[in-house]
Parts: C-alpha cells; structure tokens; sequence
C-alpha cells in the first residue's frame, strides 16, 4: 500500500522517524514544519508551514492532496504545558483543528492520523487499556482529550476518516534532552568523556512509566493510518512499567565514573501518576503490531549517541 503522506511537525523528534518508515515502504512523503530539521530523510519533500496560521496549511493540503496526514505538530511536553497552558491548547488543538477544516473542503476522503498521550487516562496502578475513563491532571493531557474529541465529532458530523492513537512514553537517539532519559543520558556521558567524577541532577526517579522504542511507535501509527479502522482508538506502548530508578541505575552502570545523584524539587511534579502503563493487547490482537525493541537496548544507543557526540566536540 502506497499514496501520498503529509506529515505535520516533521522536524521534530518522532517527525524524523515517521518519515523514514513511510519512505521505506515505498510512500512519497511531504514534511511540513516551520524551520527544516538536519534530521530528515533526503526523499522527504519540505514545505514550510506554521500551523496556527490557517491559510499555510490550507495551501500545503491543496498543492499536496495527500492520501494520509499525520498530525505530529504539538507541545509535547507535560511539564512545559503547565508554563504555557495556552500555547498548548493553540498549538494542539486549534492547529488541529487547521488541518481538519483545510482536509474537509479539499480531500475529505483523506486518512487522518492525530496522536494522543497515555496522559489522558485517570490514574491507575493497573495496566491502562483504551476502555479506561479519561480523567487528564495536566494542560497537555487535557489538550489531547479536546482533540480527540474534536477528531469524533468531525467524523460523526462530516463522514471523516480521523485515527486517533493515544501513546504512552517513547525515546530513543535524537530526543531533546529536556525529556527525562536524555537527559539523564546526557548528564552522565558528560561526566564520562571528561573522565570526571560528579553528580547529576534528577527529579522523581521512584515513578512506573511504559517506555517505548520510537520505531516501534512510527511502526504502530503507519500501520494504524493503513488499517480501515478510523474509529478505534488503539493505545501504543510497550505495556512494561519500568520503575525510572532502574533506569537511572542502568545509565549509570554505562560509566566508569563515580556518580552520584542530586534530586531537583523543582523537577517533581504536584500529582503526578505513581504508575503509568500500557495495556497493548488490542494493537496486538487487531493490527498483530508488537514492540521490536528491547528499552535497555534503546537507551544504551542514546548514551553512546552523546558520549561518541561529546567526545568528538572534545
């Protein structure tokens, strides 16, 4: 199956790693964002759009008419959501909101895929399966339950085909360090290529999350965007709590250094879920999609991302 691919916010982290799934399956592929990542693919086609602005975006559908949109323009972070509340809801809903109106004048018969976040749900100390009520503590869950809600009444009110996903926590080599593996990966490979003993500063390390491998995720939202199956919604994660301690642990373990570890206050969160992760039983039943990738395996790569970086700028 080929066609056409728009993708919204290519230049960002997940952006770069979409592209190159739908390009290696044989899809011509359009990237729009508003300045052009290093990071993407040489058969990706650029264009730039800010998409607030309405008229760019209606302009980028026309002259691409593509078969699949992919809306990864977003805030994407939970803790900057609460610093710019508003930003977070124009960006990811009323942008949103851009792309669907420009879609239903011009290819209404398009595929659209908009992702949500395991940050919609309630908090549970069980696996959260897509049946769970949506109870969001955070601006940014909160911005994604508005958009996924926008997505049911424009296919209820005007027959769109809208995919809705909602992922929970994924990284891997390219992520902005203010995310909390690169971070930490970061912080410890500094120590490491200068050959110095040190501390690293964390916020709460006795937390669950489910962390995927971003492969693994563009895989699973590529093949949700092929399937007929625009009204479920199907949640994409590794369905694994791993306590970050562990994580942090095995960061370290990676160094020959002495480190030790600093907790920042101003990194906790107020009410912050003791125990987020994924029950992926329906993407595995439905669509046979599974994770590939080994966490551990994902983070080393990251860790050795910043220390080879580190050592060259050395």
């Amino acid at each position: 199956m080929t066609g056409v691919v728009l993708i919204f916010g290519v230049s960002g982290f997940v952006g770069g790693y979409l592209a190159k799934e739908f390009c290696s399956f044989g899809y011509k592929v359009y990237g729009c964002d508003i300045s052009k990542s290093s990071d993407i693919a040489d058969q990706v086609t650029f264009i730039p759009c800010d998409i607030l602005d309405q008229v760019q975006v209606r302009k980028v559908i026309s002259e691409t008419k593509p078969m699949y949109i992919v809306d990864l323009a977003a805030i994407s972070s939970v803790s900057y959501s609460w610093k710019e509340p508003a930003k977070t809801m124009a960006v990811n809903v009323e942008g949103t909101l851009n792309i669907f109106e420009s879609a239903k004048e011009i290819i209404p018969n398009a595929k659209i895929l908009v992702i949500g976040s395991s940050e919609e749900y309630q908090q549970s100390d069980d696996p959260i399966n897509e049946e769970f009520s949506l109870d969001s503590c955070s601006p940014y869950g909160l911005s994604k339950i508005t958009q996924e809600r926008f997505a049911k009444l424009y296919r209820e009110q005007y027959g769109m085909k809208i995919y809705c996903v909602r992922a929970f926590n994924h990284t891997g080599v390219g992520q902005s360090d203010r995310f909390v593996i690169p971070s930490w990966c970061r912080q410890v490979a500094l120590l490491s290529a200068k050959k110095e003993n040190g501390n690293i500063i964390v916020g709460n390390i006795d937390v669950y999350r489910d962390f995927s491998d971003v492969r693994d995720v563009v895989r699973a939202y590529r093949m949700i965007l092929e399937s007929d199956k625009s009204k479920t919604i199907y949640n994409v994660g590794s369905g694994k709590a791993t306590k970050l301690k562990d994580i942090l642990d095995y960061i370290v373990s990676l160094s020959s250094c002495k480190i030790s570890i600093e907790i920042d206050p101003s990194l906790v969160r107020n009410g912050e879920n003791a125990k987020i992760y994924c029950c992926n039983e329906l993407i595995r039943k439905d669509l046979g999609w599974y994770p590939q990738y080994d966490i551990f395996d994902t983070i080393k790569d990251i860790y050795e991302y910043y220390y080879l970086s580190l050592i060259h700028i050395s």
